[in-house]
């Protein structure tokens, strides 16, 4: 059973660019944001509001923003394990080109149809679907909450909210730095906006 007040906002940020450049990071690969990365995200949350709490993915490229916002705020905040990205199984840490230039068909496999054909070992799409969304039904206030996160987490608010398949949820786009805004009150989930440009 859920644990929300009548009415929380809230809003999914999805980490900035990391130190290493575009790789298959999942919850495995650990980097930090880049400089390009703290930009990105300090020019996301410029002119986003005021904000009741913080909760964060234990991975640094969401958490070293999530504890600088919260702190330079004087907002709490804390960590949410199941906030973490989907595990990408042995494509952890490795670049797309990496990936495809050794297992080309295994790669055009996962885009082709990434619900069937997860890389070897990773996290199955439905376990981290039911693991976050459970996360997001248990968020509290003070609200408005901010999560930080991670693209899997963003696509799994927004097909939460959208009652959308596992499918529809692989093809949405979320680039760095991205702000998804949600609410939940007695009627369930709303997508109030997605800033995917």
């Amino acid at each position: 059973m859920s644990t929300f007040q009548p009415q929380l906002d809230i809003a999914i940020l999805r980490h900035g660019e990391p130190v290493g450049g575009r790789r298959f990071r999942g919850s495995g690969a650990d980097d930090p944001l880049s400089a390009t990365g703290w930009r990105q995200m300090n020019a996301s949350m410029s002119q986003t509001g005021v904000w009741g709490s913080v909760v964060t993915s234990p991975l640094r490229r969401a958490r070293d923003f999530a504890e600088a916002f919260a702190t330079r705020n004087g907002l709490p905040w804390r960590v949410e394990d199941d906030l973490r990205e989907i595990g990408m199984g042995s494509w952890e840490g490795r670049a797309p080109d990496e990936i495809a230039a050794a297992d080309p068909d295994g790669y055009a496999a996962y885009y082709a149809d990434p619900v069937a054909c997860m890389p070897p070992g990773a996290e199955p799409l439905a376990n981290f679907r039911t693991r976050v969304a459970a996360a997001l039904d248990a968020l509290e206030g003070p609200g408005p909450v901010l999560v930080v996160a991670h693209a899997g987490v963003a696509r799994v608010a927004l097909a939460h909210a959208l009652d959308g398949s596992l499918a529809a949820m692989m093809r949405t786009k979320v680039p760095y730095a991205c702000l998804s805004r949600l609410t939940h009150d007695t009627r369930g989930w709303h997508l109030r906006s997605h800033a995917a440009s």
